[in-house]
């Protein structure tokens, strides 16, 4: 990285004279138009509300895109403060980001890697999968497939494989295998979810329930269950992962992840952090929530 490179940090008493209130709070994310963003972003607007701040989100698609934001929003005095998703990133871009004087928060997975020097709102997407298993498991399920998510090449987003990991490790300790033909990953969409589910139908012991990574892949496998005229959940279970706002109203039995209050929080520790630049690093590790409904 050029900027590196140079070892051209700003001195922190220079950037924070020349640095003035914009008025606007940055969202970097490449889940842009995930359901899962959108009430993320519900939580965060929910605390602005009546604040003279505008949120400005950047949607970032290659891993160029993301490294030349990260090396220049620091220096381009482009927001007051920033709020990463998903996307990780090292201590020398945590340290650029501190020489400037500019707030920055982190929301992501436990096992994406993170910097330890910045506030971090985290959600444990293994254990996610282990609660989806032992849930299935418990319903009396012992054929299962997975519907995840994989990265196109160059793509900013890092689809961990810690969801799919802690299903399978969960299902192992109860000595039920999940053979590779039982895992199915493609770019993230409903309509591939559904492709995705009918080749785990067509195989010749087909499973009796599918974990899908997201509430997205699931209601894709609820709509190729319909399709086939499978009666969901007795010819077919299915969960899910988010729990976003539509679950509830479909009866999706799902994993929770409290999305809407990790906005909330996020923005809450990156306000804290404009207020003072020396407050200390704070970390919260986001409880998950099995929502069993109508669909296991």
């Amino acid at each position: 990285m050029a900027v590196d490179e140079l070892q051209y940090v700003p001195k922190v008493e220079a950037r924070a004279r020349a640095r003035k209130q914009l008025g606007r709070i940055g969202v970097l994310t490449p889940h842009f138009t995930a359901d899962s963003f959108v009430d993320r972003l519900r939580g965060i607007a929910s605390v602005l509300d009546g604040l003279p701040y505008e949120l400005v989100v950047y949607d970032i698609t290659t891993r160029a895109q993301r490294d030349r934001h990260l090396a220049t929003m620091a220096l381009t005095n482009q927001v007051d403060g920033l709020i990463v998703i998903g996307l990780p990133f090292d201590d020398d871009v945590a340290a650029r980001f501190m020489a400037s004087g500019m707030a920055i928060v982190q929301l992501m997975t436990k096992t994406q890697p993170f910097s330890h020097r910045v506030s971090s709102i985290v959600v444990d997407d293994g254990q996610a999968g282990r609660m989806a298993a032992e849930h299935l498991l418990s319903r009396g399920h012992r054929t299962v497939g997975f519907v995840g998510g994989m990265a196109p090449p160059d793509t900013a987003n890092t689809f961990g494989l810690a969801n799919l990991d802690g299903f399978r490790q969960a299902l192992a300790l109860a000595g039920i295998p999940l053979p590779d033909a039982y895992v199915s990953l493609a770019p993230f969409s409903l309509e591939n979810a559904r492709e995705q589910a009918h080749r785990l139908l067509d195989l010749p012991d087909r499973p009796t329930a599918i974990y899908a990574a997201s509430d997205t892949q699931a209601i894709g496998v609820l709509s190729a269950a319909r399709q086939r005229g499978l009666s969901v959940p007795s010819d077919l279970a299915v969960i899910g992962f988010d729990d976003i706002e539509i679950a509830e109203f479909i009866g999706l039995s799902t994993i929770g992840q409290p999305l809407k209050e990790s906005g909330r929080r996020a923005v809450e520790f990156l306000l804290d952090q404009m207020a003072d630049p020396t407050r200390a690093i704070e970390r919260v590790d986001l409880p998950l929530t099995l929502h069993s409904r109508l669909t296991t």
